[in-house]
């Protein structure tokens, strides 16, 4: 590995194995992961009207307001070590296309979650939500040293189902009646886990043959 990423981990370990001081940017040829910042607000505020992306969102999204609550929400939970989210951006045009996050992170049993994401209508099914997704794969693995990730999703979404299988993420159960949504149903939430053994011995392999990424880890 490059001297970045000796840095990082000698920064991890004085920290407690804490990495959300640092401004992590992942990149491929297809996407690229950055902090999310509150200067994402005018962006972010033209996806709040689209039903089709939050449909199946745990939290209310139908105001210029909800999407303020969101941004600010986001950057407090950073602040505070409990989740970080990421802006995604089509890297050939650099446009905001959705964004997701790292959350439930516990150093102690290696262990993170991935999730809490969104991608523009237009390019759902491109590939962007993949490739996000394996990125950050490669950073919980290969930079957090994560023995396992995790991830959840409502048990109505399709896509959101069938896209965790194709990277190689195994279905573990669902929990009935898990998370009361905006419209008052309550939720089956499915969970999901890939492993790091699994990563390292053959997902890792079959995901980035066609999916090579790079990782920075600044102050």
């Amino acid at each position: 590995m490059n001297n970045i990423f000796a840095n990082f981990k000698l920064a991890l370990a004085k920290n407690n194995g804490s990495f959300f001081e640092h401004d992590i940017i992942c990149n491929n040829e297809l996407v690229r992961l950055r902090p999310l910042n509150a200067d994402d607000m005018p962006e972010f505020v033209r996806f709040h009207y689209d039903y089709a992306v939050w449909k199946y969102f745990a939290i209310k999204m139908s105001q210029v307001q909800d999407m303020n609550d969101y941004v600010d929400d986001a950057i407090q939970q950073r602040k505070m070590g409990l989740r970080y989210h990421f802006t995604i951006e089509e890297q050939k045009t650099g446009k905001i296309v959705g964004s997701t996050a790292f959350g439930n992170y516990s150093p102690k049993d290696r262990r993170i979650e991935i999730g809490w994401s969104w991608i523009e209508t237009l390019f759902q099914g491109s590939g962007i939500n993949k490739n996000a997704k394996l990125l950050l794969l490669h950073f919980a693995f290969d930079y957090l040293n994560m023995e396992r990730v995790e991830f959840k999703t409502d048990a109505l979404n399709v896509r959101a189902k069938g896209g965790l299988i194709k990277i190689g993420a195994t279905e573990e159960g669902v929990l009935r009646s898990h998370t009361l949504m905006p419209d008052d149903r309550r939720r089956d939430t499915v969970y999901y886990s890939i492993l790091k053994d699994e990563w390292d011995t053959k997902l890792r392999l079959k995901n980035f043959s066609d999916c090579s990424g790079s990782i920075e880890a600044g102050g």
